[in-house]
């Protein structure tokens, strides 16, 4: 029988049904934590593949100290790559992607193993962070409640509900339907982006199923800055999102693009053309105070939510960086048209994606249809 590395609490190695990968670059204090809440998880029969993806910091050694499985990545890849490494390395029929600055809670691998047990015809299924952000501050607090309402809003059934997009920050895939389906596109998205949305469009296409399980929770360590939130919310996000949806053809309503989301963006819009015009037409900055009332009015269950989450001065505070996310989202609008329209669909330097049939590998490179590397594994001591 093959030896196989096991889960850092397994009592020894063997093949296990779960693999765990995570792509770090320069993780520090928050990768630990991320390690630790993996080590307290209730769920002991994984293993734990890390991609250190050219890091400085010794976020290396200090997974292999945890006992997981270090892929060394010598110049920086991108997460899309580095994902792609550790999927191609896991051994195991599920892959558990996590990003490197979130800590699962003891229950999260159980919960989410136990749909796939339940459920054999899932392919693929992704949670949210919890309501207890680790980061202070009013930015981290509120852009990472906002991440968990949106993902914990809608009609579910058994606390689940159907998805057309994943999300790498904490979610489970079935490694063949994965290679299938090309893994993720590193070529397209050499920096972190929404290379996971990419993935599960095209994973939904080919007839399989994704969930949202609202009971699979785990917390977001990462501490935001205004100048990073608004970064990814339009480079990295907003741009390649609607750029995606214009290749792609597909009318997304859900998540962060609903129609009332959309209605927010439109009311942020007129009610700062209104401030702006107003030095020539006073009357137009009464748009002002009705865009934002017209906000709270459509997001009212979520500023319900922050107010019993964090109080009500909170909820009120958090009034301008809504604004400031709505402005975000209505920026990478005019953005990704520009760049639709006047490079006919393609940003400058993006290759197109891969043809049906085709893998893009770790490196970028295309690789011949379904390559299947051996999965054996030299032995390795369990922690």
């Amino acid at each position: 029988m093959d030896d196989f590395p096991a889960g850092p609490a397994s009592p020894g190695p063997r093949r296990p049904p779960l693999s765990v990968v995570i792509p770090v670059h320069n993780g520090g204090r928050d990768f630990g934590r991320c390690l630790r809440g993996l080590r307290d998880s209730t769920r002991s029969d994984y293993e734990l593949v890390v991609v250190d993806d050219g890091s400085t910091d010794g976020s290396a050694d200090l997974a292999g100290a945890t006992g997981a499985r270090v892929i060394r990545v010598p110049t920086r890849l991108g997460p899309a790559a580095a994902r792609n490494a550790g999927a191609l390395a896991a051994s195991a029929p599920l892959i558990f992607f996590l990003d490197a600055d979130v800590a699962v809670h003891p229950d999260t691998l159980d919960r989410a193993m136990a749909r796939f047990d339940a459920d054999p015809g899932l392919a693929g299924l992704f949670g949210s962070y919890d309501d207890s952000p680790a980061a202070p501050g009013l930015v981290s607090r509120f852009r990472n409640l906002l991440h968990h309402h949106v993902h914990q809003s809608g009609t579910f059934e058994d606390d689940a509900r159907p998805a057309r997009t994943f999300w790498t920050g904490c979610g489970l895939i079935r490694r063949d339907v994965f290679l299938e389906a090309g893994g993720f596109d590193p070529k397209l998205y050499r920096r972190p982006a929404i290379e996971d949305i990419e993935l599960g469009y095209r994973v939904t296409r080919a007839g399989h199923r994704i969930l949202l399980a609202r009971d699979v929770q785990a917390t977001h360590l990462k501490r935001w800055t205004l100048a990073e939130m608004i970064r990814t919310d339009v480079y990295c996000r907003g741009v390649p999102w609607l750029l995606l949806m214009k290749r792609s053809g597909v009318v997304e309503t859900d998540l962060n693009v609903s129609r009332s989301q959309r209605a927010c963006v439109a009311a942020t819009a007129l009610g700062l053309l209104g401030a702006a015009a107003s030095p020539w037409s006073p009357s137009l900055l009464a748009l002002l105070p009705a865009s934002v009332a017209a906000i709270v009015a459509l997001n009212r269950d979520f500023y319900r939510f922050l107010a019993r989450r964090r109080g009500p001065l909170f909820a009120v505070a958090s009034t301008p960086m809504h604004l400031v996310y709505y402005g975000c989202c209505g920026a990478s609008v005019v953005i990704a048209l520009a760049l639709w329209h006047f490079k006919s669909g393609r940003v400058e330097g993006e290759p197109a994606p891969a043809p049906d049939g085709r893998r893009v590998d770790p490196a970028g490179a295309v690789a011949s249809p379904n390559p299947h590397p051996s999965t054996r594994r030299p032995r390795s001591k369990a922690r």
